[in-house]
């Protein structure tokens, strides 16, 4: 009982998965070509999905004319099929590709945009190092002249001998003092404005930080970059056979599906022949049965059966001759 309704339901399985993947297959070949030939897209989406609907029909036609259709005939069927498929594909590529297309568009202007933001960042962290490395100069001379000054020494190095010069003099003490004015006046601003450049290097950090992790192109690409990185291949060239791939495999199943529903659909007829009357009677399954069976019991007429040997005795048994001499 089970495998009776497995045998009916089966076929309509088949014939769903076939009807599913050809209309999939046959949208995203009229949304690819549409784009292709953007200046007459009804017109285009009209006769792709005629196409479309044509290629099934010759596949089924096909099949179930396969031993009383003509051979020009089928001969042309069968290469259209071919260049039907050969445009579904093409059409699948281009929707696949323009949609890839799009994303990595997205994905570059975030790229570029990120590139932006490290140059600003890069440019900071240069007028930090310039500042830091005064900074640090100015806070030595600061820390020496206070130490002089507090001793009521003034050690100062000459600027012609470069030797150590100890002094007392009020009028150098005054200069020194003045120096330190100015020393500290700088140290002040030194130290605004690296605040200030590392303020700005922190929000070009988060800047990039935002920008890398808002937008759901990294999500999409993620895949793809992880591989590219693993492969050292580019991006472009994997998605370029991977969108093959699915070409290859994609309406190719789709007529498959389409000639493998039509057997299954033909299995499911009951089996007819002639009676004497001429007219055609279901064929039973033990009918059916006894058939096979008959058709191998029988031989060929050109074989007939081999004929039982008969194996004849033609020489009487030997006499014997009784014991005591009586016949």
């Amino acid at each position: 009982m089970w495998k009776k309704i497995q045998q009916r339901i089966f076929p309509f399985i088949i014939a769903a998965s076939a009807l599913s993947v050809s209309a999939s297959a046959a949208f995203y070949s009229v949304s690819g070509l549409s784009k292709l030939f953007a200046g007459a897209t009804f017109a285009v989406i009209i006769m792709t999905t005629s196409l479309e609907v044509a290629k099934l029909v010759i596949a089924s036609l096909l099949y179930q004319y396969r031993t009383t259709i003509p051979k020009l005939l089928k001969y042309y069927l069968t290469i259209a099929a071919v260049v039907l498929v050969l445009i579904t594909s093409m059409g699948i590529y281009g929707f696949l590709s323009a949609a890839y297309q799009e994303t990595a568009a997205k994905a570059g202007s975030i790229d570029a945009k990120i590139t932006l933001i490290e140059v600003k960042r890069d440019n900071v962290k240069e007028q930090l190092a310039v500042y830091s490395d005064e900074k640090s100069s100015i806070n030595t001379a600061v820390s020496d002249l206070r130490s002089g000054l507090s001793t009521n020494k003034i050690q100062y190095k000459d600027k012609e001998t470069g030797q150590i010069i100890n002094t007392t003099s009020s009028s150098t003490r005054r200069a020194l003092e003045r120096q330190l004015d100015q020393a500290i006046t700088r140290q002040t601003e030194i130290n605004t404005k690296v605040d200030n450049l590392n303020e700005q290097l922190f929000k070009y950090e988060t800047e990039i930080v935002e920008v890398k992790t808002n937008n759901d192109v990294a999500g999409e690409l993620g895949p793809l970059k992880y591989l590219s990185g693993l492969t050292g291949i580019p991006m472009d060239k994997i998605i370029n056979w991977l969108l093959l791939t699915i070409i290859f495999v994609f309406d190719p199943l789709a007529i498959a599906l389409v000639i493998a529903a039509n057997f299954a659909f033909e299995k499911l007829r009951p089996k007819t022949k002639n009676n004497i009357y001429g007219e055609k009677v279901i064929i039973k399954e033990e009918e059916i049965v006894v058939e096979e069976v008959t058709e191998e019991v029988t031989p060929s007429p050109e074989q007939p059966p081999t004929p039982t040997p008969v194996i004849i005795n033609q020489d009487p048994p030997p006499f014997h001759q009784p014991a005591n001499g009586r016949r």
